[in-house]
């Protein structure tokens, strides 16, 4: 049985990994803070047929990451896949940002990242089988909006994270990655109680060269890229955005 394992698997971009790699029959563990969207997140993957897992979890507390990898390894193996995909944004002038507020978005972004790949890498280097690791970076790691300072630094952080555990894990046959999405859009990807139809304008749309603003499940197919067909690949990150950071805009 192939097995991922996700964290912020619940709701947006992690749920659609998890329903994604469902359908492909991949045996699914997810963590998360919301114990009420991972319950659903949970029905909806064995309704997709497949095996499925849910912990309820802070990614930034180290007996929360280990009690999950723990049981994930009990009841259905040693993940073949790792996604570190759970963060969180505190947006606020930075004149006024605190020092706790700053440091609870990096120990949960980059704190949690490495937490769970160090855990995932242990279980992956004592079955000797190799893996995946695949991080959830952002375009914030290289461009920003006021106010953005802890997520920004906890993004470029994961960049750099990755090419880290790239080199050191390689010994152990675990490959290393990180997807950048740009904007993608995850109203419709929430749990029932907050989930929302999206609604985006002419110029939402046309920011971006291909056309329209990105889907939770773009960043799933690139995932699925990673983890089955990127034997080559380690150390690197894929900007997702439709072409939003290469377009130059001026204002008429």
């Amino acid at each position: 049985m192939t097995v991922i394992a996700i964290t912020g698997g619940a709701q947006g971009i992690g749920r659609a990994i998890a329903y994604h790699f469902a359908d492909l029959g991949y045996a699914v563990s997810i963590t998360d803070t919301d114990a009420a969207a991972g319950r659903e997140a949970l029905e909806a993957i064995g309704a997709r047929k497949a095996m499925g897992l849910f912990v309820k979890g802070d990614v930034a507390k180290p007996a929360d990451v280990a009690g999950w990898m723990t049981k994930t390894v009990k009841e259905l193996g040693v993940p073949d896949v790792l996604v570190n995909n759970a963060g969180i944004m505190i947006r606020k002038d930075v004149l006024k940002l605190k020092p706790a507020e700053f440091d609870k978005v990096i120990a949960t972004n980059l704190g949690g990242a490495f937490l769970a790949s160090q855990a995932a890498a242990k279980a992956m280097a004592k079955r000797g089988k190799g893996g995946a690791i695949v991080n959830i970076a952002s375009t914030r790691a290289f461009m920003s909006e006021p106010d953005t300072e802890g997520y920004s630094a906890s993004k470029g952080g994961i960049v750099a994270l990755t090419h880290a555990l790239a080199i050191s894990l390689a010994r152990y046959r675990i490959r290393v990655n990180a997807i950048s999405p740009g904007w993608i859009e995850v109203g419709d990807w929430k749990k029932a109680s907050q989930s929302v139809k999206p609604h985006h304008s002419r110029i939402d749309r046309e920011q971006h060269p291909v056309g329209r603003v990105g889907t939770p499940v773009d960043i799933a197919k690139a995932v699925q890229f990673l983890a089955e067909n990127a034997d080559f690949m380690t150390g690197q990150n894929i900007t997702i955005d439709g072409g939003m950071t290469v377009k130059m805009i001026y204002e008429e």
